[in-house]
């Protein structure tokens, strides 16, 4: 077996291979670029290697400067974690080609199921069920249109070498079709230079649930499904496994044919097989299609791994080394439920917005699984995905591991950035999922009430209040007295777009009374608890440079005034069209004198991965465009600015 491997990836799955690796026994050497010279995985390696500048092209996507790098320092093989290399079959080869083993599958596997029309072929003369649909070679307009007509609406345009909901449209009548076809194509060709789109039926009720399979060249053997079903943009928010309301006869059915699809290809390695489910009649076995394999380990492995005990990345790394498959299917089961949730810098509210900042404080609750790449202290990039950690919990049942989850997400405290953590909490209570009654259109139809911002209380406020002021810890030994009198502050506090205005007056070194317009608290600070009014409050609190922000089920973010500050009104009325956040200006779709109405798209900014829109926040005249394409821009950057119409 190889002694020394290189993990070509980053941030958590870089991390999670290395545990496993180095309890094996094995040298980790990480890859890093310029913006990831003091990161976690670069810290917990045992040799490090930089191979270029922060933008993914000019390094994590760099097969060449990967794989001198693993002959620089020895290494024997390469495991690709997920996305970048993971799939490409061209990094496959070059790594064969230097002599190493790739930790995965072969490249023409990857290449069978690499475009979902070809895959879907192969499927069919496995015997496996497709979803129906066109996956055929000609693109002419009218005769997709006509496809659509034959396999009857809804029906889904798919981009054929597409992933993460890029280059797919849904369209539910006919003369809808040649307006989506259009779009579908134009995102397609920008995301991966291949246009071609296949047409399937839109299932309805749909569930997605997939399969864990695991080869080694020649068998396969399935680790049971996870339910991907709680999506948002086509991307998996919340992942469980088993699935609820799983049957004995579709789980092998499922099971089956996820282990065909396998061996038709002589799968190596972790693998997904993906299904959608017609769910309005409950899961039956004749209500199950195939959508696509993903060819490398999975981020949501770990409830996998939750529920059967295996270490997944251990037996890769055994398989690749030329072992067996360490089990049989006779030999594997289900222990009890499991769930994962990806935390991400994200603002729900602000159309899950991603964000930036410094992780100012960083504390997860005992008792879960944390998959994470970053510690307290560590800066949320623009140049990657915002994930600042999976958690994962497990329990006996399918509701007390989402008791868990509920419990678990309460006490997850991150300060310095924005987060989803209370949208996961709203979705974890969301009634239709505790039932387990849920599709991929559940969050959007929800999307309102998942989404509002948690508004503090006035005890979660007045706690806040006295933070603010760095009393958190105590008065001092004076007990905040001047005189005979004693002592208080005043300290002005923002928090969900409003102001407050607060009186701390100090009773003794750790009792406070605060005064909040009309009311006030009793606050105090006892046994390493919050007592507000002689109520106990299992709060946490991180107090970092101008803002507080008091953890108690939700993270509570209040920005703390500075009396010498004086609010700059808002940049005129709407007339700014600023940045916000770091990125890469994709395109500018404004130019001056053009009119413009409330809503139009004025440029693209490309950051974290994601194109976001900015639009017009009124009507008006583009007086002044003021960035370019290609420019890269800081987060407040001006970038095109409206007059009215009169000048």
């Amino acid at each position: 077996m190889f002694d020394t491997i290189l993990i070509a990836n980053r941030g958590e799955i870089a991390v999670r291979v290395m545990q496993t690796a180095q309890r094996m026994g094995l040298t980790c050497v990480a890859v890093y670029s310029d913006a990831d010279a003091g990161a976690k995985h670069v810290r917990m390696a045992d040799h490090a290697v930089h191979i270029g500048g922060p933008a993914p092209k000019d390094s994590y996507l760099r097969g060449d400067a990967i794989i001198a790098a693993a002959l620089q320092t020895g290494a024997g093989a390469i495991h690709p974690g997920y996305g970048f290399l993971s799939e490409n079959p061209d990094f496959v080869d070059a790594v064969q080609a230097a002599g190493l083993t790739f930790i995965g599958p072969s490249a023409d596997a990857i290449r069978a199921m690499g475009l979902k029309d070809a895959a879907k072929k192969l499927m069919e003369r496995a015997g496996v069920p497709v979803v129906p649909g066109y996956h055929g070679d000609d693109q002419d307009a009218g005769h997709l249109a006509g496809q659509a007509d034959a396999i009857g609406y809804p029906v889904l345009i798919k981009a054929v070498a597409g992933g993460g909901g890029k280059g797919m449209r849904l369209v539910g009548r006919r003369e809808d079709f040649a307006d989506a076809l259009e779009g579908a194509r134009s995102e397609a060709a920008t995301a991966f230079g291949n246009e071609a789109v296949l047409i399937e039926k839109f299932v309805t009720t749909p569930r997605h649930i997939e399969v864990q399979v695991f080869g080694d060249g020649s068998r396969a053997l399935h680790l049971f499904e996870r339910d991907c079903s709680l999506q948002r943009r086509h991307q998996k928010v919340i992942e469980e496994a088993p699935a609820p309301g799983m049957t004995g006869e579709m789980r092998a059915a499922m099971g089956e044919a996820a282990v065909r699809a396998a061996e038709a290809i002589g799968y190596k390695g972790a693998g997904t097989v993906e299904f959608i489910v017609d769910a309005s009649a409950g899961l039956r076995p004749d209500r199950f299609w195939f959508m696509e394999m993903n060819t490398r380990l999975q981020v949501e492995h770990p409830v996998t791994e939750a529920i059967t005990g295996i270490d997944l990345v251990e037996w890769q790394l055994r398989v690749a080394a030329g072992g067996a498959l360490p089990a049989t299917q006779e030999e594997l089961s289900i222990s009890g439920h499991a769930f994962e949730a990806r935390i991400y810098a994200e603002d729900a509210a602000k159309g899950f917005l991603p964000a930036t900042g410094t992780l100012t404080h960083l504390a997860f609750p005992a008792g879960a699984r944390i998959d994470s790449g970053v510690r307290q202290g560590d800066t949320i990039s623009p140049w990657y995905d915002p994930m600042i950690a999976k958690l994962t919990v497990h329990g006996p049942t399918r509701a007390a591991a989402l008791r868990q989850l509920e419990r678990a997400l309460r006490h997850t405290d991150i300060g310095g950035t924005v987060t989803n953590v209370s949208f996961l909490s709203a979705l974890a209570a969301q009634p239709d999922f505790v039932r387990g009654d849920m599709d991929t259109g559940l969050i959007a139809r929800e999307l309102d009430v998942l989404t509002g911002t948690p508004v503090a209380g006035s005890e979660v406020r007045a706690i806040a209040a006295v933070a603010a002021l760095d009393l958190h810890e105590g008065a001092g030994e004076s007990g905040g007295f001047a005189l005979w009198d004693p002592l208080g502050w005043d300290v002005g506090l923002t928090h969900a777009g409003g102001d407050i205005a607060a009186r701390v007056v100090v009773g003794a070194p750790h009792r406070f009374v605060v005064h909040l317009g009309d009311g006030a608290h009793r606050v105090e600070r006892r046994g390493g608890a919050w007592w507000v009014d002689d109520a106990k409050m299992q709060a946490r609190i991180s107090r970092q440079r101008g803002e507080v922000t008091v953890f108690w089920d939700n993270g509570y973010r209040f920005a703390v005034a500075d009396p010498l500050d004086r609010a700059a009104g808002a940049a005129g009325g709407g007339n700014l069209i600023e940045a916000p956040m770091p990125g890469l200006v994709k395109s500018v779709h404004a130019r001056a004198g053009q009119a413009v109405a409330a809503g139009d798209r004025l440029a693209v900014l490309e950051a974290m991965k994601m194109e976001h829109s900015l639009l017009a926040a009124r009507d008006g005249i583009v007086a002044e465009v003021l960035v370019e394409a290609g420019a890269q821009v800081e987060s407040g950057a001006a970038l095109v600015r409206l007059e009215d119409p009169e000048g």
